[in-house]
């Protein structure tokens, strides 16, 4: 069986449970609370040197990093539920619209860079705050047109694929940081078709046992 680390509210973490639902893959959860620090912790520093989760540990003991690889790896060893078309040009643009939010968006509201802002530049709640909040709206101003002149049910496919895995989590960050989700319909619209579906549902945050 696989095992995968992560933490609750990790939004790489959320997305390796949705894209193991998908592929209808279980795997053993064991929870490294960011929190109390633990992903500084020697032991798990062997098994991600930046302490970053999730990491994705093979039946032969083999460790895997960075969520959008673990994914690549996922779709490249279970052919059911494909995270991303054949079609090049289309493949290209779910990538983009992925990057967007798991390099543009994500890395520089996760707790690693909040608690920097408040060590070193004396950042106070609110200023954490609307620092996240700055770069959710940025990403999101970008993506909402490119989804809501899309004519599928989801991103380019008929299916909640690559783009979802990554959007989802995101939207929970969103809200968690007071952005007013109705400012982006088509992104709403993408969410609640998912949200229905047991993969996001077993996902979701709240969901895991580590949750408080």
């Amino acid at each position: 069986m696989l095992t995968l680390y992560g933490y609750w509210r990790s939004s790489a973490s959320y997305r390796v449970r949705i894209a193991l639902g998908l592929k209808g893959v279980e795997a053993r959860h064991i929870a490294v609370n960011l929190r109390e620090g633990e992903q500084r912790g020697d032991e798990h520093l062997t098994r991600n040197a930046q302490g970053y989760v999730p990491v994705l540990e093979l039946p032969d003991g083999t460790q895997l990093t960075q969520s959008l690889a673990i994914m690549d790896f996922l779709d490249a060893s279970y052919d059911v539920n494909p995270f991303m078309p054949r079609d090049a040009v289309t493949r290209s643009k779910i990538l983009s619209a992925s990057l967007t939010i798991a390099a543009d968006i994500a890395p520089i509201q996760n707790l690693s860079v909040l608690n920097y802002l408040r060590r070193e530049f004396a950042a106070d709640d609110t200023q954490v705050k609307d620092w996240s909040a700055h770069w959710i709206s940025k990403g999101f101003d970008a993506l909402e047109p490119r989804v809501a002149e899309n004519k599928q049910d989801f991103y380019l496919s008929d299916h909640p694929a690559f783009f979802e895995i990554c959007l989802i989590p995101q939207i929970y960050n969103a809200r968690r940081f007071g952005i007013d989700m109705t400012r982006y319909p088509a992104l709403s619209e993408v969410e609640a078709r998912c949200q229905i579906l047991p993969a996001f549902k077993a996902a979701r945050p709240e969901n895991q046992p580590d949750a408080f």
